[in-house]
């Protein structure tokens, strides 16, 4: 097996037969997911520790909605509750390990070619579906290409949007040639959306290559899946069951954790964190990492339409009191970017944006609006996005800027607010490198571009770096977008989250993750019962 890179690199400024050493570099400088062939599927800061086999695992989870669905490119797919259902039955071709960088999954390998525009991913071989059918190349490009065309509803439009053609080179091989070239791409295929599926697959069913079976689904109350026996990991998978159920109250599920009704939760409320960490027979999991509360401005409808009515609010935020309320110190400060102090190219020189009444009063009056404005907020978003609401309300107010709280019911908030309100409290899991959640969300094409929000010069700028392999370059090009959405877009994003997660002491293993909550939502099968 070749690291993920191996060949290609002549035309990004590399020789075609990359040395070990200058191949370290030219990934350092990029977060090309070096480590890729040290860091397999299965590998852990634990390996000291000898899993055990067997036991049920029961997880009391937030974020589910009777809407929910498996199917990973009907749009909206992605609450809490999904990614960590999809993550137990299914792989994709690309894995984010728990210290972020991309290696190997159902892609054993891959080689790029010059300009990272056309890339070869090695199938692994021997790797079975839930039906007994042997996964191959025919699966994978049937799994990618669902989620391309003009009628796709999938979140993960945008990510394939610059993709020319996906092609089975020959059972154990595909091809993806990409328009510009993405030094990235491979982090990009690792996203949740685009699980691998069966090649005759019209209707999305539970039948991955995972290391749990399906056996029960209710959308919004309950998941049940046994440990697939064929599963092809070697150190993953360890007990017999899984069983997910959904309690999207924050005290009912920290009482199913306290009573030992639930081995674990996610999205502790951070208020109650300092008290659960010091009760006998639970641990805390907290993980500093790329998430982020944000407040959405539709850039492309009135009143958002008007740029200094942004700048208005954007000055209005104390970050610093919504961090410390809300948070309780487990996060960071956010600066009206997604980009988080642990990724790659985070820009530490841009001047960090504070409360500044004055200038919010300057751009308010400038941007000539009158009237309150309709924020709408749930807690489908995160558990204080009400009392976020409230707190926005009462800053932009020292300002003369008016704001009502408008509370929309849990159920159908992704669907019915998400994306079409002009004014919204939204949140983001986050991604591993700039390219990934810039094109997810901000890219005038991307699907998911919550805010409609279109600049030029960011995409200009977006497609740019994604080929540049001069360090110093392309962080200037990425701290230029930086500047540009902290100055221009739609997003607010005051602050970054960490993961906090509840375990009882019997749930073992490393579930840190930088990427998502609950061990990258891939708990089901990095931990084990003791």
């Amino acid at each position: 097996m070749t690291s993920g890179f191996g060949k290609g690199f002549e035309g990004l400024g590399l020789t075609g037969d990359i040395g070990r050493r200058q191949l370290l570099k030219a990934g350092a400088a990029v977060g090309l997911g070096i480590g890729a062939s040290a860091l397999l599927p299965g590998a852990s800061a634990f390996a000291a520790e000898v899993p055990k086999k067997g036991g049920r695992l029961k997880l009391g989870l937030a974020g589910g909605q009777t809407t929910n669905t498996l199917d990973q490119a009907r749009g909206g797919f992605g609450s809490p509750v999904e990614r960590t259902i999809n993550y137990t039955l299914y792989n994709t071709l690309v894995e984010i390990a728990p210290n972020g960088q991309a290696v190997p999954e159902i892609a054993e390998s891959w080689d790029i070619g010059p300009g990272a525009k056309s890339w070869v991913f090695n199938i692994r071989k021997g790797v079975t579906f839930h039906n007994g059918k042997e996964m191959t190349a025919d699966d994978v490009v049937h799994s990618l290409r669902r989620h391309m065309g003009a009628d796709t509803k999938s979140g993960a439009a945008g990510l394939l949007k610059e993709i020319e053609s996906i092609e089975k080179v020959d059972k154990h091989q595909v091809r993806v040639q990409h328009a510009t070239g993405n030094a990235d791409l491979h982090y990009i295929l690792s996203d949740y959306h685009l699980a691998i599926v069966p090649a005759e697959t019209t209707t999305v069913d539970g039948v991955g290559t995972g290391g749990y079976v399906l056996q029960t689904y209710e959308p919004g109350v309950r998941f049940v899946a046994k440990r697939n026996p064929n599963y092809w990991k070697e150190g993953r998978a360890h007990v017999d069951e899984v069983e997910f159920v959904v309690v999207n109250d924050d005290a009912a599920r920290l009482s199913a954790l306290q009573s030992g009704e639930v081995h674990g939760i996610n999205r502790l409320d951070p208020k109650t964190v300092a008290l659960l960490g010091r009760a006998p027979g639970l641990r805390i999991i907290n993980s500093a990492g790329t998430a982020y509360y944000v407040i959405n401005m539709r850039a492309d409808r009135a009143p958002f339409d008007n740029k200094d009515l942004r700048l208005a609010l954007k000055y209005a935020i104390n970050r610093e009191q919504m961090l410390d309320r809300l948070l309780r110190g487990y996060g960071t400060v956010g600066n009206d970017h997604p980009i988080a102090k642990s990724m790659p190219f985070f820009d530490a020189k841009l001047p960090q944006r504070t409360q500044d009444l004055d200038k919010a009063k300057f751009h308010f009056k400038k941007s000539g609006h009158s009237g309150a404005l309709d924020l709408r907020t749930s807690t489908a978003a995160f558990s204080s996005a009400i009392d976020m609401a409230v707190l926005l309300k009462m800053q932009a107010a020292e300002a003369g800027i008016d704001i009502n709280v408008v509370r929309e019911p849990q159920d159908g908030y992704w669907e019915n607010v998400w994306r079409s309100k002009e004014f919204m409290i939204s949140y983001w899991t986050g991604r591993a490198v700039p390219d990934q959640i810039f094109t997810t969300a901000y890219y005038s094409k991307a699907a998911w571009n919550d805010t409609h929000w279109r600049n030029d010069s960011f995409d200009s700028l977006l497609l740019a770096a994604r080929t540049e392999l001069d360090n110093a370059k392309r962080a200037g090009m990425y701290a230029e977008m930086q500047a540009i959405m902290q100055d221009d877009s739609g997003a607010i994003v005051p602050m970054f989250n960490n993961f906090l997660d509840g375990m009882r002491d019997a749930v073992k293993g490393d579930l840190t993750a930088s990427n998502m909550e609950l061990a990258g939502c891939r708990i089901a099968e990095r931990c084990w019962l003791a």
